[in-house]
């Protein structure tokens, strides 16, 4: 039996933080394809890849004999500093990935979108994800899971003005989200990050798309899980 090998792109973000240190307890080795060094790079089952993005078609030998690869990459407008730099970041860099893993016999791959994915959307980030989640299912994938937290909570290394206070403002009334509206609440980085490595243990096969509530739902159940009856305070939102 051979070593189990997970790949990441985007593991300097909120979710590619908590999703690479869960990845490392499941994993013989977790491969760091990235664009800068990342504080991973000491770790002794951590393989990182400095690349350039623009030319990822050329790395096809880093994908050779991993299992599952996990994309978190994202940007916002005000960093992307134009709409051409946003696409670039949130579509067609994920779609080279997913190509590379197709061609390269990758079982599965599981990527975080955003909540109201849909091509048709009002909003261009909307839209934007909408159209990469129908070309990831083009594509023909043996498994592919789409995440799509909503506003997601959690301490970042980069300080993001936007999303502090929407965080700040929103958490005070998640109570408010209930029903068809739970999928609204703000959910932590954490939890995407766990259920993505958790789900990923499982065999699965064909497309699995995964709303904000139900992310929050099993994010919480693996908490309570791991800590059994003692659970840390602030763990359980």
């Amino acid at each position: 039996m051979g070593l189990k090998i997970a790949l990441v792109a985007g593991a300097t973000g909120l979710v590619g933080q908590h999703l690479v240190s869960e990845l490392l307890a499941k994993y013989d080795v977790v491969k760091i394809v990235s664009r800068r060094k990342t504080d991973f790079q000491n770790q002794s089952k951590v393989q990182e890849y400095i690349v350039d993005f623009d030319k990822l078609e050329k790395e096809g030998e880093l994908f050779k004999d991993v299992d599952d690869v996990f994309v978190c990459l994202g940007t916002t407008m005000k960093k992307a500093k134009s709409r051409k730099q946003f696409v670039k970041v949130d579509y067609v860099y994920p779609l080279k990935l997913a190509n590379l893993a197709k061609l390269m016999g990758v079982k599965k791959f599981l990527i975080v979108t955003a909540i109201g994915a849909d091509r048709e959307a009002k909003f261009f980030y909307s839209r934007v994800k909408g159209k990469l989640e129908e070309e990831l299912v083009s594509i023909g994938l043996p498994s592919l899971h789409i995440f799509r937290p909503s506003l997601l909570t959690g301490k970042r290394q980069e300080f993001r003005l936007g999303e502090s206070v929407s965080e700040w403002v929103s958490k005070p009334l998640s109570f408010l989200l209930v029903g068809a509206y739970e999928k609204y609440r703000p959910v932590k980085g954490k939890y995407v990050a766990m259920t993505m490595c958790a789900i990923a243990q499982e065999e699965s096969s064909g497309v699995h798309i995964y709303e904000s509530d139900k992310i929050r739902q099993l994010g919480k159940a693996i908490i309570q899980e791991s800590y059994h009856e003692t659970i840390p305070k602030g763990e359980i939102e």
